[in-house]
């Protein structure tokens, strides 16, 4: 995954420069002062990593009940097709953990590290979350009589309620870029921006007033690859060269500083600055290996930048990470199929929890998974074909020291085709427990205030619980 400098800046030169088109989306620029607000600056540090699983990925085969009617359940539709996996104790079978609150599962047999989290009590699963506009049954959704997500099953319109937990409507704001609005007090004065995109430009990190950052997913330094802030020697050029080049970068940046986009793109660009500075004059290594994989990568950079949280004076911080190719339609059990992308999941979740341990802030730092959807129950193809399809609620992950981990939490649905939970015939689980749930508890542990949660979570108030207790 090593890229030139030239990709780089394709790559990411929309995420460091091109915040400002991204804030062209909300509709009023008067928003952007509208959920400023008064407070304290945090005493202490916490940060929330947002790891997204594009393309949908297969909560069925992620995690299994295997007492042996739920598993006879999911082997009667999922064995004669190919798409089954085997019982725990077989060659290749399902890794066993055994909640806290009850019951016998089985994670992905890709996922070794992630069994040993959740077993060590640092991991925790909620059950069948997805996009809700109110609690729904499989009546009221097939009657017509309870208010449905629009465009559902569809990729673009599910990643986008997954990242702004709006379910019925467009919104040009995700709820991490909601949460920094309001807790941007937290970060006291500091000027380093509280949000950070590790996958390019992200609805997830845009708020009304939250402009996020975007940096490479490459292992090399900032430093190295910004040409502004190549080191003398080094990048090749002298440091009269390297002084002047800053200059005139910076000169460029104030032209027409007056007009509302020019200022927002030149704060978004120093802000890139600031990021490649500080990576480039301070020590940032770890002593963690992380895998030499794409979401390796990419939590590395999130682990150094968590390293440097004292040098940029922040207290509170939101990073958005993304690995693809979970679409899968076909080959779902091929070499290179589901099994490879948990595996590179299991490793880099493992990797990044050792680097919070290493940086002393475990219990400061939780990561949680997200993907647009859950995947139909019934196979599609089979034999080496074997897919599934587009479905609804989904199985998730939260890390921590700060997780109750160890457990299950909402409730896991019934494995049977055309069944209490089932949207349709094909095993397209309604979700039992709303994506605002699921992102109002991580936003309830990184400091937002009850009377904040239904500002940044509008349909909160119509379900039980604005807190599913997975925090301590």
């Amino acid at each position: 995954m090593a890229s030139t400098r030239r990709d780089f800046l394709r790559q990411t030169g929309c995420a460091l420069v091109g915040g400002a088109a991204l804030m062209s989306g909300i509709e009023d620029f008067g928003l952007v002062h509208a959920l400023a607000q008064g407070g304290a600056a945090a005493t202490d540090y916490k940060a929330l990593v947002c790891i997204f699983f594009n393309g949908g990925n297969d909560g069925n085969n992620t995690v299994v009940p295997v007492d042996s009617t739920r598993f006879n359940e999911y082997m009667s539709v999922r064995a004669a097709d190919g798409l089954a996996l085997p019982a725990p104790g077989l060659a290749g079978g399902l890794l066993p953990v055994n909640p806290t609150s009850g019951g016998a599962y089985g994670l992905h047999p890709s996922m070794p590290e992630l069994k040993t989290l959740f077993d060590n009590r640092q991991l925790a699963v909620v059950s069948n979350v997805g996009p809700l506009v109110e609690p729904l049954t499989r009546d009221t959704y097939r009657n017509g009589s309870g208010k449905r997500p629009s465009q559902l099953f569809s990729h673009a319109d599910q990643i986008a309620q997954w990242q702004t937990s709006v379910s019925n409507d467009t919104s040009a704001t995700g709820w991490g870029g909601r949460t920094a609005d309001r807790a941007a007090p937290l970060n006291g004065g500091a000027s380093f921006p509280q949000v950070i995109s590790i996958a390019g430009t992200s609805l997830f990190a845009t708020g009304a007033q939250t402009r996020p950052l975007g940096i490479s997913d490459s292992r090399t330094s900032l430093a190295s690859v910004l040409p502004v802030n190549n080191p003398p020697g080094a990048s090749g050029y002298t440091t009269a060269q390297v002084n002047a080049r800053r200059a005139a970068f910076d000169a460029l940046r104030g032209l027409g500083s007056g007009a509302t986009l020019v200022k927002a793109s030149g704060d978004v660009t120093e802000q890139a600055v600031q990021t490649s500075r500080a990576l480039a004059t301070t020590n940032s290594t770890l002593t963690t290996a992380f895998p030499d994989t794409t979401l390796g990568y990419q939590l590395e950079q999130v682990a150094r930048l968590i390293k440097l949280r004292d040098t940029l004076s922040v207290k509170r911080q939101i990073f958005f990470c993304q690995l693809g190719g979970f679409d899968t339609h076909s080959g779902q059990m091929a070499a290179n199929g589901q099994g490879a992308l948990l595996a590179q999941v299991s490793q880099a979740m493992k990797a990044f929890y050792d680097a919070t341990v290493e940086l002393g802030v475990q219990s400061s730092v939780t990561s949680f998974t997200l993907s647009d959807f859950g995947r139909t129950l019934q196979p599609s193809g089979g034999g080496a074909a074997v897919g599934s399809d587009h479905g609804w609620g989904n199985h998730h992950f939260i890390m921590g020291g700060a997780v109750r981990g160890g457990d299950f939490y909402g409730r896991f649905p019934t494995l049977v085709v055309g069944g209490p939970d089932d949207a349709d015939t094909r095993g397209r689980w309604i979700p039992s427990t709303s994506v605002e749930q699921y992102a109002a508890t991580l936003a309830a542990w990184y400091g937002l205030s009850a009377s904040d949660i239904p500002l940044v979570f509008p349909f909160i108030g119509r379900f039980p619980t604005a807190n599913l207790g997975f925090m301590s």
